[in-house]
């Protein structure tokens, strides 16, 4: 399975009485069907997947199977502490549709999880028992847990396992794994302002929560990519710099929910503890993404 281009892992959109809004998952997955968007991710931590029921995550993965464009190549993030739950979500994603799961490194029992061995057993156990193939999701940012690069290159070997979506943003990393992994496994930026710079590296692909709101610009930068148009790539990555931090690092999932209301697309409010972003991040948000829209 190759996984090129630019990947989004959707939002999960919630009416004002914090339930799942079927008609606005529609509404942006019809919208992104226009672009050449490669695929979707869903129940990611864009879609705030912690904040989600087990049923809430099928009843989403349902309803983006029944809109996607059958050009959109339908990944399931499915991972969770334990190898059964991660297996059993994983597998129903495949009854419906979906080609491949992001797994998610186990964190919550850091002190016996935070070794190379522990995180290997983990995922070549889930992906003994997958009927689709994984993908390894590494984000130390939320999880505390950043998996090393030489286990990502041994669990290359494994037949199943086909990727790792690295948001850490360490270069060197990336590097690394680009020269140690098994031929065919494929690295993919999960981190936008390092977009430009993953690719040139030898990353395949990207997925993007920054590609929620501002899809094209994201495309922009693959196709310069793939053409070889370093100058345009370059300067297409200048012009998301500041606009992607502000709503992947800076203002997390609200700020991203905001920049997609400005661009016709619904974000709505995140489900609570999260809060909406302050008047003033609102103008900050706005003002980054003025030139960039959807």
């Amino acid at each position: 399975m190759k996984l090129q281009g630019i990947f989004c892992p959707i939002t999960t959109p919630f009416d004002y009485s914090g339930n799942l809004y079927a008609a606005k998952v529609q509404h942006n997955v019809e919208q992104w069907n226009r672009t050449t968007l490669a695929g979707y991710v869903v129940c990611g931590s864009s879609g705030e997947s912690v904040m989600l029921t087990a049923v809430e995550k099928l009843e989403l993965w349902e309803m983006v199977a029944r809109h996607a464009a059958p050009d959109k190549l339908l990944i399931a993030a499915a991972g969770a502490e334990s190898v059964r739950e991660t297996v059993c979500m994983a597998n129903r994603a495949a009854e419906l549709g979906y080609r491949a799961a992001l797994v998610l490194t186990p964190h919550y029992y850091k002190n016996l999880l935070n070794r190379a061995d522990a995180q290997m057993l983990y995922y070549r156990t889930v992906a003994d028992q997958t009927s689709i193939p994984v993908i390894i999701y590494n984000f130390p940012q939320s999880t505390g847990m950043d998996i090393p690069a030489d286990a990502v290159a041994r669990l290359s070997g494994h037949p199943n396992i086909i990727a790792i979506k690295e948001s850490s943003g360490n270069m060197e990393k990336v590097l690394q794994m680009v020269r140690e992994v098994q031929p065919g496994f494929q690295v993919l930026a999960g981190s936008a302002p390092t977009l430009w710079q993953s690719l040139q590296m030898g990353a395949t692909g990207a997925i993007l929560a920054f590609a929620n709101a501002a899809p094209y610009a994201a495309i922009a930068i693959w196709e310069a990519y793939r053409m070889r148009e370093e100058e345009a790539g370059r300067d297409w990555q200048n012009r998301i710099a500041h606009a992607a931090g502000l709503v992947t690092s800076k203002y997390g999932v609200p700020g991203l929910k905001h920049a997609m209301d400005l661009n016709g697309y619904y974000g709505g409010p995140p489900r609570l503890p999260l809060s909406v972003p302050t008047l003033d991040a609102k103008r900050e948000i706005e003002e980054a993404f003025k030139d960039l829209k959807g």
